[in-house]
């Protein structure tokens, strides 16, 4: 089995956060978003994951050993590939063209999820929908009675499905995936001025590949900074059912309250203070004199004196004051 991450610029509606770092590198309950997401996928995956290729634009040498690290975390290769034009999502999977071979997976990097269930690998494709209540701003899928994808439709504005894709994809053979990319290219095949892996999927299935949905719980979004703090919430619930350690041994915890669920890093220091529920603190993150709650603090960042919820504190950022509702990026500092 093989794991192809397309990853996305540095995200601009995620910034300030993104202007140093992309945005599958921010952290959702102490691990990047793009790490979570493949330890997601090796675990419904059933079977070993022999390589993750990450597909990126040049993020520097910091970034790519990250990556190769995070496939590493779960056995796997990692593979570095470059998208040097964001040409659309068939023409990003292609550029990972030397990785499509046998089963794979498809899934992009913003994107979270919660699923109870293992991969069927004997089908020729799975494509991960949550139904939603509001289907407009998506692509959705229809269903046959035999629970076979019939369609797939583009942000319909009438209603036809409620079952939005979520961007994860399974193929049960690589280079017919490959090839049917290839054929986009080739023929300069593009739906709004891209090359769509929607438009390959239907020429899949009018071949006659039968795709089936694979249904997740719960669909959690990291495209923004609401979004981002409203996942880690969810994630760090789903990690407390699962039994998880949260908090590192080395943090220092000193004459303050701790409200679960909450991520705290190795060596935060936390000093007459409130923390959570649902806050995640990085490594060597200080907390003094405050109050936090739905929040991300990253990385070697300082809150002091302040109340604060809702945000996320970039790494090495400083806070002192009261502020309510906040997204301060890297290295920045604010004093109210």
């Amino acid at each position: 089995m093989k794991i192809i991450v397309p990853m996305a610029g540095m995200g601009k509606r995620m910034r300030p956060h993104t202007l140093t770092v992309p945005k599958p590198l921010i952290p959702i309950a102490g691990k990047p978003i793009v790490q979570r997401l493949v330890e997601d996928i090796a675990k419904v995956c059933g079977d070993q994951v022999e390589e993750v290729a990450f597909i990126i634009g040049r993020f520097g040498d910091a970034v790519e050993k990250s990556l190769v690290k995070i496939a590493e975390s779960v056995g796997a290769k990692g593979t570095i590939v470059y998208q040097d034009e964001p040409l659309g999502t068939a023409h990003a999977i292609l550029c990972a063209k030397e990785s499509l071979s046998g089963p794979v997976v498809v899934a992009f990097a913003d994107t979270l999820f919660k699923a109870d269930f293992t991969l069927d690998a004997s089908v020729p494709g799975t494509i991960w929908v949550q139904q939603v209540e509001d289907p407009r701003p998506f692509g959705v899928v229809t269903l046959n009675e035999q629970g076979q994808i019939t369609e797939f439709v583009e942000k319909p504005q009438d209603f036809v499905s409620d079952l939005a894709i979520i961007g994860i994809y399974y193929f049960q053979d690589g280079e017919y995936l490959r090839s049917e990319l290839q054929y986009l290219l080739d023929n300069d095949i593009k739906d709004k001025g891209e090359y769509q892996l929607t438009n390959a999927l239907e020429n899949m299935k009018n071949k006659g590949t039968v795709f089936v949905p694979g249904r997740v719980t719960e669909w959690l979004d990291c495209g923004n900074k609401d979004a981002t703090v409203f996942t880690n919430q969810r994630y760090l619930e789903y990690l407390k059912e699962r039994g998880e350690s949260l908090v590192a041994e080395s943090a220092q915890i000193t004459n303050s309250v701790i409200i679960d669920p909450v991520y705290i890093g190795e060596n935060a220091i936390i000093t007459d203070s409130v923390v959570g529920p649902h806050v995640s603190l990085g490594d060597h993150a200080n907390v003094r004199d405050s109050r936090l709650s739905n929040s991300i603090v990253q990385q070697s960042a300082s809150v002091l004196n302040a109340v604060i919820t809702n945000s996320m504190i970039g790494n090495f950022a400083t806070v002192t004051g009261t502020p309510d509702d906040l997204s301060l990026g890297d290295y920045n500092q604010l004093r109210v």
